[in-house]
């Protein structure tokens, strides 16, 4: 089984949906369909109408930048981050 760990962004979404959660899967795309299946409408969060994972979600496979067609293995760890947006205040010391 491969460990998913998801936003709470997301999580506070989807009512019942824990932070990480083991699922039976072999790729990014049957993690997202999985996903979808106990949380109808994730997948709509999660990826595009072509199945792409959305351009302000960033998933990672073990560490390195995946994409829903990436393979898993059985101890493979996925984590799906949203992108961190600010306005256009500055940070302190900045210019």
């Amino acid at each position: 089984m491969v460990e998913v760990y998801l936003p709470a962004s997301l999580v506070n979404l989807f009512e019942g949906s824990p932070r990480k959660l083991p699922l039976e899967a072999t790729s990014v795309g049957e993690v997202v369909s999985r996903l979808n299946a106990r949380w109808p409408g994730m997948r709509d969060r999660l990826c595009s109408s072509n199945g792409a994972i959305r351009r302000h979600i960033t998933v990672f496979v073990d560490g390195e930048r995946a994409q829903a067609e990436t393979a898993l293995r059985p101890e493979s760890v996925v984590q799906i981050i949203p992108a961190i947006s600010g306005g256009s205040a500055r940070c302190p010391g900045g210019r």
